[in-house]
């Protein structure tokens, strides 16, 4: 049996090599999915309150019910779309990748404005 030539103290080992466009893709990726999660949460509390307020049944609220379903719906739509881009192989064009990204931030912002709207009636009360 032939034993492997001792190692120098002076050889190193070569530090991994890290893709940086692939270290900002998985960032970009986990900051839409915390955007994602915490517009989620404030949307579900803001249905919880229209609801729990009465105001649902008013024609303002329930225009306001209608907006938080929608944006409910973008929500979904947003993490379908970074569930796409996650899967994306390695060797893909970036135009596919960037026009999801720009799908995803695009419904991010309708989202929050419809979120940040509900906000502003159910602070007025009823």
């Amino acid at each position: 049996m032939a034993h492997p030539a001792p190692r120098s103290r002076n050889a190193r080992v070569a530090p991994p090599v890290v893709d940086l466009a692939q270290a900002r893709d998985a960032r970009r990726v986990r900051e839409l999915q915390a955007r994602c999660s915490a517009v989620d949460e404030v949307n579900r509390k803001s249905l919880a309150r229209l609801f729990q307020s009465g105001l649902v049944y008013t024609r303002q609220g329930a225009r306001l019910g209608r907006d938080l379903l929608l944006a409910q719906q973008h929500l979904l739509r947003v993490s379908d779309l970074l569930a796409r881009i996650a899967e994306l192989p390695d060797g893909s064009e970036d135009g596919e990748a960037a026009a999801l990204y720009d799908d995803a931030q695009a419904l991010l912002v309708r989202t929050t404005e419809l979120t940040a709207r509900s906000g502003l009636v159910l602070a007025r009360g009823p």
